[in-house]
């Protein structure tokens, strides 16, 4: 029995695990870096304790001093939020070794699907289609350069052990390797403590559609339906929707039963959720993200399912309280992110609310907006019952926002939500250029 949560991330994250834990009747530790010593997740949880400076791998990233600060408050499990070290096998490794619970995978799957080529082999046995790419994890830029010839450019780098964007880079001719690789590289050791890189052939504007998928390791698996995460600027994705719109529905039955065979021939343990890339009429495996993502919230907008409530549930011993056939995937939802363009304290806020309106945020008047973190200040996701009520229910929220004393990318979710092509649903990875284009050429 689980009663209490040490929760090693920061953010809205860390908040809505919090939320989760006083729902359940769970105590919560809330583990800060010193800069975060002062915001709301720290506030609400039951106790809180600093693990280091600002800088992430002093912090957030430091696998000891968290499970020290565990251990120090009597902690019976960690919960590893989104993003750091919630994907790392070897902190979770460390976490079951000091004889806590790790509120998701186990280790050992977390370790093959982290090996994003071990992911595609597992994948390709599961009989789902996945994408030209190399074999093993690249030696160096030497192998870099040698596997993208052999591929055929245009190529995408990717970091082995994390996602979410980081550790990414496209390369469209040979010169540019050198630099592409060198930044992604550092990126994906900063971002998740690893800077080993794997690569694929790069499909050129497709649809990213990902399956939410929940396990509980004792056999029991279900989906909870697809996301299209399409809208996306520099791989960050900026709006996220479920169901796709005009998914041919064979395909989306496929995703849905290959995403669940494949999570049961892994005795998969917690959420998770499977990525692929729709190109025309075919689609492709991307990876298995082992954690929860920041758009959860969508699948529990259409599913009714309280994913985190869920996860830690599970971690204790129990079985999904569900099967396939119970869920109901009921109307449609979207998530818009609301993104900090910089540093700097907020002096004024006023966040949207009122029917099918729901807001995942840390942020209150006065919050410190860090350099040193990810720029994601809130997330607003609406549902209705139709892709277009949705929409205009969206439009409302964001018009509702009002924040001062900080840049964000408010004006540019606006031009998204109202452009010709998004409110079609032909949503492609190249849809935000082409807006932000169309604004530039018309001033």
């Amino acid at each position: 029995m689980i009663r209490k949560i040490l929760v090693a991330n920061r953010g809205e994250i860390a908040l809505r695990i919090v939320r989760a834990c006083k729902d359940l009747g769970i105590k919560s530790v809330v583990a800060h870096s010193s800069v975060d010593r002062d915001t709301l997740a720290v506030e609400l949880a039951d106790e809180a304790v600093c693990i280091g400076s600002a800088p992430t791998d002093q912090s957030y990233l430091k696998a000891e001093n968290i499970i020290m600060a565990a251990c120090l408050t009597h902690c019976d499990a960690i919960h590893p939020g989104i993003g750091f070290l919630s994907e790392s096998a070897n902190f979770a490794k460390m976490v079951e070794d000091a004889g806590l619970i790790f509120i998701g995978p186990k280790s050992q799957t977390i370790a093959l699907l982290g090996n994003k080529v071990a992911a595609r082999k597992v994948a390709q046995e599961a009989g789902v289609p996945i994408t030209p790419g190399g074999q093993e994890a690249l030696a160096d830029l030497d192998d870099a350069r040698l596997t993208a010839q052999r591929l055929g450019y245009p190529i995408i780098l990717k970091a082995s052990a994390g996602g979410g964007g980081r550790g990414m880079r496209i390369v469209h001719r040979e010169e540019e390797m050198a630099s592409a690789f060198a930044l992604a590289r550092k990126e994906a050791g900063l971002f998740f403590g690893d800077s080993a890189l794997h690569m694929e052939r790069y499909i050129q504007n497709p649809r990213h559609v990902e399956v939410q998928v929940i396990g509980d390791g004792q056999g029991g698996v279900v989906h909870l339906g697809e996301r299209d995460c399409s809208v996306q600027k520099n791989h960050q994705k900026l709006f996220e929707e479920s169901p796709a719109f005009a998914l041919d529905p064979a395909m989306r039955a496929a995703m849905g039963s290959s995403s669940v065979a494949l999570f049961k021939a892994l005795h998969y343990r917690g959420a998770g959720t499977v990525e692929f890339l729709v190109d025309g009429s075919s689609y492709y495996f991307m990876e298995v993200n082992a954690r929860l993502q920041v758009e959860h919230p969508v699948s529990e907008m259409v599913s009714c399912v309280d994913l985190v409530r869920t996860q830690i549930e599970i971690a204790q011993g129990r079985r999904l309280p569900f099967i396939q056939e119970q869920i109901r995937l009921n109307g449609y939802a979207l998530e818009c992110r609301l993104n900090a363009l910089g540093a700097g304290t907020i002096t004024f806020l006023r966040l949207p609310s009122g029917p099918h309106v729901r807001i995942d945020t840390y942020l209150e008047a006065g919050s410190v907006i860090s350099p040193y973190y990810d720029s994601l200040l809130a997330k607003i996701i609406v549902w209705a019952p139709e892709r277009r009520d949705a929409l205009t229910i969206m439009e409302r929220a964001l018009d509702e926002v009002l924040i001062e004393g900080i840049a964000t990318n408010l004006d540019e979710q606006r031009l998204i939500l109202k452009s010709k092509r998004f409110v079609s649903g032909k949503v492609t990875t190249n849809l935000y250029e082409e807006v932000i284009a169309t604004r530039k050429r018309h001033g």
